[in-house]
């Protein structure tokens, strides 16, 4: 069968599952008129991908407070740091892409990439990549549900990661201090930190009226930091700052 079916068969299983409950294999088989075999490949495939879990003889939808707001229209400074980034990775790529809304506009973008493998904790991205054509291989770290973030975090999620190595990660930041590095509001950075031992090339993605934002709690220091892209409203003293730091910065054109 065409990956195309394939794909368009599991969203509308996935659909009937959100749509009826916890459902047995042998009612799918019979709805959709395909063996249980099949079945629980697609079930296997949909439970990978963080958009159901599976049960004994069956599958369930997500429970409420692990599903993704609805998707918000991305500003055009988003839009622009994703296409910045996007030029920055080449087929066949390893990435990881953190949580958070900035880093989730890249996904947009990497469409017609070929042999990408993309980890992340995060389940509006696992999503997201679902509907690439190609469509990139998936991996995703597990861990312990955040609310907060709407990500997997923890030990769980740290030890997936350690097994693996990447040739970048993309991550976003609540602020940029000036002095210090990537700052944040959430108290479980770990995983991040985590995140850039792993990758050859560190990428944060910020929107630049995030610049000189002092939160208390450091994220990421400017010594594990090697690429910064952010939007055309960039001040010449903050780029100043940056490049001091010895990190590459990309400043994303504004539209035409």
């Amino acid at each position: 069968m065409p990956k195309r079916d394939t794909a368009q068969r599991r969203h509308a299983i996935l659909a009937y599952v959100n749509a009826h409950g916890e459902t047995p294999v042998e009612v799918l088989a019979s709805r959709f008129a395909i063996s249980e075999v099949t079945v629980r490949k697609d079930l296997s495939s949909l439970e990978s991908s963080g958009l159901l879990l599976r049960r004994y003889g069956g599958a369930a939808p997500l429970p409420q407070e692990m599903l993704a707001e609805p998707a918000q229209v991305l500003s055009p400074h988003k839009r622009a740091i994703a296409r910045a980034a996007r030029a920055r990775i080449r087929e066949h790529n390893r990435i990881i892409v953190d949580s958070g809304t900035t880093t989730a506009a890249l996904i947009g973008e990497l469409g017609g990439l070929r042999g990408l493998v993309v980890m992340t904790n995060s389940l509006a991205v696992a999503g997201a990549l679902r509907e690439l054509e190609p469509e990139p291989a998936l991996l995703m770290t597990g861990g312990t549900w955040d609310p907060h973030s709407e990500s997997f975090q923890g030990q769980v999620a740290e030890q997936v990661l350690r097994a693996y190595d990447f040739d970048q990660l993309f991550v976003g930041a609540d602020g940029i201090d000036l002095d210090r590095g990537t700052t944040t509001y959430n108290e479980l950075f770990g995983l991040t930190r985590v995140m850039a031992e792993v990758a050859r090339e560190v990428v944060v993605m910020v929107e630049a009226d995030k610049l000189g934002r002092r939160i208390p709690n450091l994220e990421l220091p400017w010594a594990r930091i090697d690429t910064l892209v952010t939007d055309w409203r960039l001040e010449a003293a903050d780029a100043a700052a940056i490049e001091a730091q010895g990190v590459t910065l990309v400043v994303a054109d504004a539209p035409q």
